[in-house]
């Protein structure tokens, strides 16, 4: 149960943290941030590398977000 709970603790906040890096590399990729935020807020050298791994955090708290409903499925079927 801990687990399942930790797993949409996190799955959540990835999501968040995701979308908020696709936001800043959108805004810098379109000229609508400064070239420096970016360098500021996000991993990336790039516009194009933040997108990209913001996409990929994106992806990852989906599946995780996925794997915790189902832990709570089988839990809730075997009570």
């Amino acid at each position: 149960m801990i687990f399942t709970i930790l797993a949409k603790i996190v799955a959540w906040l990835a999501l968040v943290l995701g979308a908020f890096q696709l936001l800043i590399g959108l805004g810098s990729a379109t000229g609508f941030l400064d070239p420096s935020a970016l360098q500021r807020y996000a991993p990336g050298p790039s516009s194009g590398k933040v997108i990209d791994h913001a996409l990929y955090q994106i992806i990852f708290a989906i599946a995780l977000g996925t794997l915790a409903e189902i832990s709570r499925s089988v839990r809730g079927s075997r009570e």
